[in-house]
């Protein structure tokens, strides 16, 4: 059987499924590059609730598309919550570029923070529930690849978008072009892959599982065919339908709160928050405020924040290649007690006033670790470890979970900053990882080269 998987289709909906991921990345990011511009126009740069307001009304979007996905996917279907955040991107995209005042800003920010939300859950979860057991890793991984690719993409067009800025300069002239037109189109360039993105969402199918879920077998049926074959087909649904006939209750959220789900929850939203709290993702966000104590001007903190996307990208590959080979545990443990040591040594330069080279290499490494554990494997452990039935519903609190961490990660980093230095704070994330590994060593399963019918029954039977 293994030999009749259809790999080029099974790559094809999974590379189309990901790049809600790529869009996600790019939206995220886009706006650390414009950030000393946009503010400059709309006369923000010396207030810091309203640069924060900017920095963060995404991610509120982000929590209002990851409470609705769940419920729409397990209605509609995964393909058409893809398709929905494909157009909420291509609109926000459009939007934000074409404001003039401060508030439409925020509302298109919102907009697209909306369609992260939907995507960050749909594109993995689909992704999951398409691929073979033996591969299931490698392809949910992909999904962060994209993320990372649209990293990079956002960090190297705002890079070749800005005009060059005089060595020193530290606030660019509002007359200048990065400030009038410049940022404008940092945002407009993702409106290209957005309706790429699109127009190829019509061509994958729907999840066959989900298929199955509401009673469309034969449509089911033709999707794993077309993956793997007859043979594949017939195990695969009479896996899912032996699932189904031992579930006792049908998926909701309040049965994810009840035993035997409950500690399921719990571990995925632990794992949902620490991603982020362990604290890699101020760097893409907060990269000029962090280059800048480390000793970088304005213009110099465009170019590392590249070699931040390269080497983000470089390591996701490093991912792509260990998570079905190491395992998803040894690689949790791997990233949180790597991050541990990074930021202990990053904090005590930061005390000691290093600056230079020095700081950048080790913010590479952070995020080095990050790129080939925390990041990749987060999104294939919550998109393993729930049954069929909560999976929907499950990933988007997951998912809501995450985006809170990220809201209280990226809210709270000036004001630790200010209050704690950069190196207390970041002795603070390191912290946090070192409560997360001794977490994930006591009570994280290894999940790689299992089925999710089989993942369901191991993780439910106590």
């Amino acid at each position: 059987m293994k030999n009749q998987i259809n790999r080029k289709f099974i790559y094809f909906i999974c590379c189309v499924s990901a790049m809600g991921g790529l869009l996600f990345g790019y939206d995220w990011v886009v706006i650390g590059g414009a950030k000393p511009f946009y503010e400059t126009f709309f006369g923000i740069e010396a207030d810091p609730a309203m640069q924060g307001l900017a920095m963060s009304i995404a991610i509120a979007g982000c929590l209002v598309g990851a409470m609705v996905a769940g419920f729409f996917a397990d209605l509609f279907g995964r393909k058409p919550l893809l398709l929905f955040s494909a157009i909420v991107f291509l609109l926000s995209a459009y939007m934000t570029g074409a404001v003039d005042t401060f508030v439409p800003f925020l509302i298109a920010r919102l907009i697209g923070g909306v369609a992260i939300g939907v995507a960050s859950g749909m594109s993995p979860m689909y992704i999951a529930e398409v691929s073979p057991p033996a591969t299931r890793g490698r392809m949910v991984s992909i999904n962060q690849l994209t993320i990372v690719l649209g990293i990079l993409a956002a960090q190297i067009v705002n890079w070749l978008i800005a005009e060059p800025i005089p060595q020193g300069m530290e606030l660019p002239p509002i007359d200048s072009w990065n400030c009038q037109a410049g940022w404008r189109w940092m945002f407009w360039a993702e409106a290209f892959p957005s309706a790429l993105f699109l127009v190829l969402v019509l061509f994958i199918p729907e999840s066959p599982r989900w298929l199955i879920g509401r009673g469309m077998e034969e449509k089911a049926r033709s999707v794993f065919r077309s993956i793997g074959g007859e043979e594949y087909a017939v195990v695969e649904i009479a896996a899912i339908k032996e699932a189904e006939n031992d579930a006792k209750e049908k998926g909701n959220l309040f049965g994810l709160f009840r035993k035997p789900y409950l500690s399921l929850m719990v571990l995925g939203i632990i794992i949902a928050v620490f991603q982020q709290w362990c604290g890699t993702n101020v760097i893409f966000n907060y990269a000029q405020e962090i280059f800048a104590n480390a000793g970088y001007d304005l213009g110099e903190m465009l170019f590392n924040i590249v070699l931040t996307g390269v080497t983000n990208v470089i390591f996701t590959f490093v991912a792509l290649y260990t998570v079905d080979r190491i395992g998803r545990k040894k690689l949790m443990l791997l990233g949180s007690g790597g991050l541990f040591a990074i930021y202990l040594i990053l904090g005590s330069c930061y005390y000691m006033a290093v600056s230079g080279v020095l700081m950048v290499v080790l913010v590479m490494l952070a995020i080095a670790c990050y790129a080939m554990t925390l990041g990749p494997v987060t999104w294939v452990l919550l998109a393993e470890i729930f049954p069929n039935k909560f999976r929907g519903v499950a990933m988007a609190v997951c998912t809501f979970a995450l985006w809170t961490g990220c809201f209280t990660l990226t809210y709270s980093f000036p004001i630790l900053n200010a209050s704690l230095g950069s190196f207390g704070t970041f002795w603070l994330y390191s912290a946090i990882c070192l409560a997360g590994f001794i977490y994930f060593r006591k009570n994280l399963p290894e999940t790689k080269g299992k089925t999710l019918e089989e993942l369901e029954k191991e993780l439910t039977s106590n």
